[in-house]
C-alpha cells in the first residue's frame, strides 16, 4: 500500500479572529451563556458537526455549560493532556531520560537509548568526547540496543500518510533528531525535474527517488504530492514548482530510526578521531542481561521541560515517547506486550487514581494521532481538575499553550481579551478540532472547560474561529 503526503503551496496566511459574539465591552452573566455558545454551534456551516462541550469553574466545580459533555469523541491532540499528567505524576517533574554507552568486552561497545526524544547530535557528539577522553581510539564493534521499548515503531491505528511526515515520525529507543529528515525541492530548468536535497547524507543513501516534479512558468499553481510503497525505500515526488519559487521544503520520517542512530554515533566517533570497524543494530538474540561498565551517558532535560514541548508544541513523537517511557518504568516486565500497551494501562490507572472516570475515555495512543482514540470533555476537564489540585499543578500548567504567547496558540487570540488568561491545549485534524484548559476570567471564577468539534465538513480554520468566539465569550463573564 502507499501512503501520500499531499503538500500544497501558496501565499502566506493569515487567521484573523472575527468577535461576533461579544464585544468588548459587553457583560455577560451566566445565564446567558447557553444562549451564547447555542447562538454560534447553531450557525448554517456548523449545524451539522458533533459538538461536545463543558465549562466548570475550577473550585467549587460548578457547571457553567454543558452539551453532551459524558459522551465520546476523537480528541485529536487533546489526547496528550491524558499522557502528560500521567507521565508527570508517575515519574515526577526531575525525571531524566539517560542514554548509555557500555563496554561490550574487548573493544567492542553498545550503545543504550531508552527513548529520549530530545536526543540530537549534539549529544552524540557528546558521547563520543567522553570516550575520547578515556583513551577510547578503536572499536571493534559498535552494538546499537534498540529494545529498551518493546512492539513497533509505528503505531498500527494512524493512517498510512502519518506514517510519512515528521509528524507521524517512528518511535523506538534510539530516537535521534525527532527521527525526521528534510528533503529540499529546488526548480531548475523549465520543464525539467526538480532537484533534491536531503539535509541528512545518510539518509539520502537510503532513499530512492522516483520523480515526476518538475518546473514550470510563474503564473502556473504549485503543488508537490510525496508519495511513498511502506516499507520500501522509494520516494515518488509528483507536481510542479514555479521555475522563480523559493525551495521548497518536505519533512518526512526516517526510513530506519535504529539504523539512523547508529550511522550519525559512527560519525560522531570518528569526529573524535575514533575508528568504528564495525557496527550493527543488536538482534534480539544478541542482547545481553548485563549490560557491562557505563563508558559515557548524557541525559534528557527534566521531564517538566519535555512536557513543554509535548504539549506547547504538540509534539507526537515526545508524547508517544513518554507513553512508553511509562510503560517501561512503571509498567510490567512482561515480555509479551508491547511498551505501549503497558503505557496505556498505566495511563488509566493513574487517570483513575487521579479521580477521572476510566469509562469516560479509551485511548489508543499517547499523542492523538490515532482516530481510534475516544475521550469526553468530562474525562478531560476531571483531569485538568484533578493536576490544577495536585503537587505538580505549576509545572503541568507551564507546560500549556498560552493565548498569544506561546506554543500553538501564540498567533491565536493575540490582542483580545483571553490573551495571557488562557491556557490550554489545542487539537485538530480533518473534522475535527478541540481547545480544552483553564481561562482566568477577569471578573469572574477561574474556569476549567474542554471544547470539541468533531464530523465537520468545515476548514481547520472556520472551526477554531468558532471555539476562539465561544472562549471570547466566557472572558465576559461577570457575577450578576
Amino acid at each position: 500500500m502507499r501512503a501520500v503526503l499531499l503538500l500544497t503551496y501558496s501565499s502566506s496566511l493569515c487567521f484573523c479572529l472575527t468577535i461576533r459574539a461579544a464585544k468588548a465591552s459587553e457583560v455577560v452573566c451566566p445565564a446567558q451563556i447557553s444562549a451564547g455558545i447555542e447562538a454560534i454551534v447553531a450557525r448554517p456551516q456548523l449545524r451539522r458537526s458533533r459538538w461536545g462541550i463543558l465549562i466548570q469553574t475550577l473550585s467549587p466545580a460548578l457547571t457553567i455549560y454543558s452539551h453532551d459533555a459524558q459522551q465520546y469523541f476523537v480528541p485529536a491532540s487533546n489526547a496528550k493532556l491524558l499522557t502528560t499528567a500521567a507521565a508527570l505524576h508517575h515519574l515526577g517533574p526531575q525525571f531524566r531520560i539517560r542514554t548509555s554507552v557500555y563496554d561490550n568486552g574487548g573493544s567492542s561497545l553498545r550503545v543504550v537509548g531508552r527513548g529520549d526524544p530530545s536526543l540530537t547530535d549534539t549529544e552524540l557528539t557528546e558521547l563520543a568526547q567522553q570516550l575520547s577522553h578515556q583513551g577510547i581510539h578503536q572499536v571493534s564493534q559498535l552494538i546499537a540496543e534498540d529494545n529498551y521499548f518493546r512492539g513497533t515503531a509505528i503505531d498500527p491505528s494512524w493512517e498510512l500518510e502519518d506514517a510519512l511526515a515528521d509528524y507521524g515520525a517512528p518511535v523506538n529507543s534510539l530516537i535521534l533528531n525527532q527521527n525526521a529528515v528534510t528533503l529540499t525541492l529546488f526548480p531548475q530548468t523549465l520543464g525539467q525535474p526538480l532537484r533534491t536535497v536531503w539535509d541528512d547524507p545518510t539518509e539520502a543513501r537510503q532513499w530512492q527517488i522516483e520523480e515526476q516534479a518538475i518546473a514550470v512558468k510563474p503564473d502556473v499553481p504549485t503543488f508537490i504530492n510525496v508519495d511513498r510503497n511502506l516499507g520500501k525505500p522509494t520516494l515518488f515526488l509528483e507536481g510542479q514548482l514555479s521555475i522563480h519559487s523559493d525551495p521548497e521544503v518536505v519533512s518526512l520520517a526516517v526510513l530506519d530510526p535504529a539504523e539512523h542512530f547508529l550511522q550519525h554515533f559512527r560519525a560522531a566517533l570518528a569526529a573524535q578521531q575514533i575508528v568504528t570497524k564495525q557496527a550493527m543494530v543488536a538482534s534480539p538474540s544478541s542482547l545481553r542481561s548485563s549490560t557491562g561498565r557505563e563508558l559515557a551517558s548524557v541525559e534528557s532535560p527534566r521531564l517538566s521541560q519535555l512536557l513543554v514541548e509535548t504539549n506547547q508544541n504538540s509534539n507526537n513523537l515526545y508524547a508517544e515517547a513518554l507513553l512508553r517511557t511509562l510503560g517501561a518504568q512503571v509498567g510490567s516486565t512482561s515480555t509479551i506486550e508491547s511498551t505501549e500497551e503497558v503505557g496505556l494501562r498505566v495511563v488509566g490507572a493513574t487517570l483513575t487514581e487521579l479521580g477521572v472516570d476510566p469509562t469516560s475515555y479509551v485511548l489508543t495512543d499517547g499523542s492523538g494521532l490515532s482516530r481510534h482514540n475516544l475521550v469526553s470533555p468530562e474525562a478531560l476537564v476531571q483531569t485538568l481538575r484533578a493536576m490544577a489540585q495536585s503537587p505538580e499543578a505549576a509545572f503541568y500548567r507551564a507546560s500549556l499553550p498560552v493565548a498569544g504567547m506561546s506554543g500553538t496558540l501564540k498567533s491565536r487570540f493575540r490582542d483580545t481579551a483571553a490573551q495571557g488568561i488562557l491556557q490550554a491545549k489545542t487539537g485538530s485534524m480533518s473534522g475535527v478540532a478541540a481547545i480544552s484548559g483553564y481561562l482566568n476570567t477577569p471578573n469572574y471564577e477561574p474556569l476549567v472547560f474542554s471544547m470539541i468539534v468533531n464530523q465537520s465538513d468545515q476548514s481547520a480554520a472556520t472551526l477554531r474561529q468558532a471555539l476562539d468566539e465561544i472562549v471570547f465569550l466566557l472572558t465576559k463573564l461577570h457575577h450578576c
